[in-house]
């Protein structure tokens, strides 16, 4: 089949999906949960249901994905995309520990079974107790955000030398001259835990957009108490062609101070026609990150368009692609770029790992823990569509593996953290609050 008559007959089936949706009285089509972060695409392409792909024996597929593919793009290497299926041995003991709650968007352990969670749509920063299974009040002093779209209250991270500062990091969208950025801010957390105490934010990631869609807002500390932070695209096509820019923040993996200001060892400082603060670029939208315990490397998962979510390892300066190449295509059906896929054959690094369809996978947590010791290493990542948890197993930088969990909850799930016990935490968009333990 040419790539031109398969792209209009991709065209058709969104066409034939979204005028069944208007028929079903769908309001909800055009906001996150039906048309952004690739849940639109998921809900099309499991509508052909759960066969095997093209060519295998019905029930002979051992790959972890069960539906067909949405494009006809080939991996660069046979392991980049539909990782043989795995299933944890040990027996787990999985609850809900808190409900009630909005959608919450981040999370932090600040002390043992103690979180600090975001929720994004009321702009509130909340302490959870995991062994009481309590919620305290808002935390006063959270910064005013732009919360239409996908924006809101975001991501929390705290210092490394909390105990004695207390700093309180947040990522956030927020309104400036010319639209919105993704920005972030920091407090004192006060010593009744009630507010947080001289707020600032410390950097926006400019250039502003008048959109709601892509902000990322994942931050991480490295090892000398700097923060990585990721951003957006901003979606739309134009601006999303900005990912390529080093002029803009926008599409970027960014390195900076718990002052907003450039590390110094970044790729770019030297370049003038480059923003100092950028460590890699050509992203699309970035909703997780974090260290591997085993080899030190930063790994971040992030949104394709349908199709195409990728896991990357960040390393300086390297350009990652979009919206050049991709392994996924439009939410029409319309191939992107021609339908380049090749990273490597561009110039751009190939991602480690892609879904084909989509995970729409948020926040991630590599698994530092020995609790329960088969998934020591391994990462977990939280999926908005369909309504997972993906356990990925990576053996030298491969993955060799994959197990959904949590499979008939039906939940968005938006962020994974793993507490110092060893608990596997998932908050969700439906304000839900999982932990998930070895049984005893």
């Amino acid at each position: 089949m040419t790539k031109l008559s398969w792209s209009r007959l991709m065209s058709l089936t969104v066409l034939s999906s979204v005028l069944a949706l208007a028929a079903c009285g769908d309001e909800d089509a055009s906001n996150e949960e039906s048309t952004n972060d690739s849940d639109a695409a998921t809900e099309e392409s499991t509508d052909e249901g759960t066969t095997t792909e093209e060519g295998a024996d019905e029930g002979a597929n051992e790959s972890a994905e069960t539906e067909p593919k949405v494009t006809e793009f080939e991996p660069a290497f046979p392991e980049q995309t539909r990782a043989p299926a795995l299933e944890t041995e040990t027996e787990l003991n999985e609850e809900v520990v808190v409900d009630g709650l909005g959608v919450t968007w981040g999370m932090v352990e600040f002390e043992p079974n103690r979180l600090l969670v975001t929720q994004r749509d009321a702009a509130e920063l909340l302490i959870v107790n995991l062994e009481e299974g309590s919620v305290s009040e808002p935390i006063e002093g959270t910064p005013e955000v732009n919360n239409s779209g996908q924006g809101g209250l975001l991501d929390v991270a705290v210092a490394p030398d909390f105990d004695e500062s207390r700093s309180v990091f947040m990522t956030f969208s927020q309104d400036i001259e010319g639209g919105t950025v993704t920005a972030v801010g920091k407090g004192v957390l006060s010593e009744d835990e009630t507010s947080l105490e001289d707020f600032e934010v410390i950097f926006q990631a400019t250039p502003a957009y008048d959109g709601d869609l892509h902000y990322g807002g994942r931050i991480i500390f490295d090892e000398e108490g700097n923060l990585f932070l990721t951003t957006g695209e901003r979606s739309d096509d134009p601006i999303r062609e900005r990912a390529q820019d080093l002029d803009a923040y926008l599409g970027k993996v960014i390195h900076i101070t718990q002052d907003g200001e450039p590390v110094d060892s970044n790729p770019f400082v030297e370049d003038e026609d480059a923003l100092d603060g950028i460590y890699s670029y050509g992203h699309r939208n970035i909703q997780g990150i974090d260290y591997n315990p085993e080899t030190g490397d930063l790994w971040i998962v992030e949104f394709g368009p349908q199709a195409g979510d990728e896991l990357n390892i960040i390393e300086p300066a390297n350009n990652y692609g979009w919206p050049i190449v991709s392994y996924g295509i439009e939410y029409t059906g319309e191939l992107i770029n021609d339908g380049i896929s090749e990273h490597e054959a561009q110039g751009f690094v190939e991602p480690r790992y892609y879904w084909d369809p989509t995970s729409a996978p948020s926040g991630m947590s590599f698994y530092d823990n020995d609790a329960i010791p088969e998934w020591e290493n391994n990462l977990f990542i939280g999926g908005l569509a369909p309504n997972y948890i993906v356990r990925v197993v990576i053996e030298d930088d491969i993955v060799v593996g994959e197990e959904r969990l949590l499979t008939d909850e039906a939940q968005r799930f938006r962020d994974i953290l793993v507490t110092e016990d060893g608990a596997l935490i998932a908050s969700t968009d439906g304000g839900l609050i999982y932990q998930i333990t070895a049984a005893e």
